[in-house]
């Protein structure tokens, strides 16, 4: 046994990564994920059909296994993925319904209802989870009024991750990452809430046993061995879900450490070893799932990042010249940011395109420009725009620490904004934080690749594991003026921006919303 694999189940592909015990990249297998419309008279219905996703799976592992010497130097394998697309299976493991798909609107009313019928702030005090539309039980809801039959015979609900596993090894089980996503499972006891279960009219004997990431569950099935070409004796271990697994693989297990996943959203995740409940942490929009790290807890908060950068290349970009030339505008972007002045000459930006997640979360609130004047050029209004959604992470550093959630000192960031050097150095200067970005190949994967190493006992435990797999990474140190002329913009003026705007943004929503 020389190697470890994860099998990551993303909405645009599925890969499988072999990866040796210092967390190098030894090969890989890759498939897009068919997502489908079956139902004409409902386009904007999606499903993952199960056997498809099942098909994609063995390809993306017979690829990786076809670049090492033997399948028997694969010694372990987990499974990660998004998180809350399940579907019923009958008493013989068969499928009995597709996956529903988080893009898929239909269970809105569900949602709607079955949280106004509980509360909403109750499901928060049991789970730890805001209200989601695309959460698990919505989706059971929604196969209870539609098609009553098919949940009668069922069997048992499996969570994507839990149905590959099952069809790996035959065991079937989750993990507290990906039990959390069903918003049916009691995060101080660790169990299924018996309460919402029963107040959903849903059978508990649905729900499968859960336990923590890294728990081992069996070998390969004979019949999955030769479906994969995976060795009989290769262990398959319990992963979790998607962005929590990511976090484990560069070391963000513990209150100290915040990580930064960057994208079209951005997302804070702070690991934890208590559960906080608290009004205000219902009221700001934060959210606690279980962490695949032992005996930890994750707090997520998110509002939206990448999608006003991208708003910003496709308009505001047209005032500069350079930037129409050749194909990528980023670089006379970032050039033109980068000539503006700190402060952007008195230009502000309220960047609540979407409303504001947390920690003031309001729905109503919108995106604004503050501060014009003649003087005021477009590299100014484009710096202001990354300044602002960095003062807007520092509000949500501070919240962590004003709700008693942890106290992180330093960052770690990851995703497609950690490559834009002049932002990452800008969040350390308004931060007044170092932040570093980890030179790692595929995070997701090879967090369960990690929980594989773990299960098999590779590693003795999660601290071992992420020792073993550090990589060189590029840290931005803060520069202390710009933190001291940064501070004072941050609680003057963008501090109050929220409120000060609360009342016209609320109306502008009432008219063009």
């Amino acid at each position: 046994m020389r190697y470890l694999m994860g099998i990551d189940l993303g909405s645009t592909s599925i890969k499988a990564v072999i990866y040796d015990y210092s967390g190098n990249p030894v090969s890989y297998g890759t498939q897009p994920t068919p997502l489908s419309h079956l139902d004409p008279a409902q386009p904007t219905w999606s499903v993952w059909e199960p056997e498809k996703i099942w098909a994609c799976v063995k390809l993306s592992v017979r690829q990786a296994l076809s670049r090492v010497s033997s399948p028997d130097d694969v010694g372990a394998v987990a499974v990660t993925g998004f998180g809350m697309d399940g579907l019923p299976l009958d008493k013989n493991g068969a499928p009995l319904y597709p996956m529903i798909s988080w893009h898929c609107p239909r269970t809105i009313p569900q949602s709607r209802s079955f949280s106004e019928k509980i509360g909403k702030k109750r499901i928060f005090e049991l789970t730890g989870k805001q209200v989601m539309d695309i959460d698990s039980i919505y989706r059971m809801l929604w196969l209870k009024e539609n098609h009553p039959e098919l949940l009668e015979a069922a069997d048992k609900w499996l969570l994507i991750e839990d149905f590959i596993n099952f069809k790996l090894c035959g065991v079937q089980a989750s993990d507290y990452s990906m039990a959390t996503c069903t918003s049916v499972f009691d995060q101080r006891s660790r169990s299924w809430s018996k309460e919402l279960i029963e107040a959903a009219g849903i059978p508990l004997s649905l729900f499968p046993p859960v336990y923590q990431s890294g728990t081992p569950l069996g070998t390969i099935l004979p019949s999955a061995a030769e479906e994969t070409g995976l060795a009989k004796t290769t262990q398959v271990v319990l992963g979790g879900h998607d962005f929590i697994c990511g976090a484990y693989a560069v070391g963000a297990i513990d209150s100290n450490v915040l990580l930064d996943l960057t994208g079209t959203w951005e997302m804070l995740l702070l690991a934890t070893d208590r559960v906080n409940l608290s009004d205000d942490l219902y009221n700001s929009g934060y959210y606690i799932e279980g962490h695949v790290a032992t005996n930890r807890y994750m707090y997520v908060g998110s509002f939206i990042s990448g999608d006003m950068t991208e708003w910003l290349k496709h308009h505001l970009s047209a005032c500069n010249p350079g930037a129409l030339e050749g194909s990528n505008p980023w670089p006379a972007i970032i050039t033109a940011v980068e000539e503006a002045p700190l402060g952007s000459r008195g230009c502000f930006f309220l960047p609540h395109f979407s409303g504001a997640g947390a920690p003031f979360r309001d729905p109503n609130s919108m995106g604004a420009f503050l501060g014009l004047q003649n003087i005021v050029s477009c590299g100014d209004m484009m710096r202001a725009v990354f300044e602002g959604l960095d003062y807007q992470f520092r509000m949500m550093l501070e919240s962590f620490q004003s709700y008693r959630l942890g106290t992180p000192e330093r960052i770690i960031a990851t995703g497609g904004a950690a490559k834009n050097a002049f932002w990452m150095q800008n969040k350390a200067d308004i931060t007044g934080l170092s932040l570093t970005v980890p030179d790692v190949y595929e995070a997701t994967p090879l967090g369960a690749a990690m929980l594989a190493g773990l299960g098999c006992g590779v590693y003795k435990n999660d601290a071992e594991a992420v020792q073993a797999v550090q990589k060189p990474s590029v840290t931005y140190d803060p520069d202390e003026s710009k933190y001291r002329q940064y501070s004072q913009y941050y609680n003057e003026v963008f501090c109050t921006l929220q409120k000060e705007l609360c009342g016209i943004n609320h109306k502008l929503s009432s008219l063009f919303r």
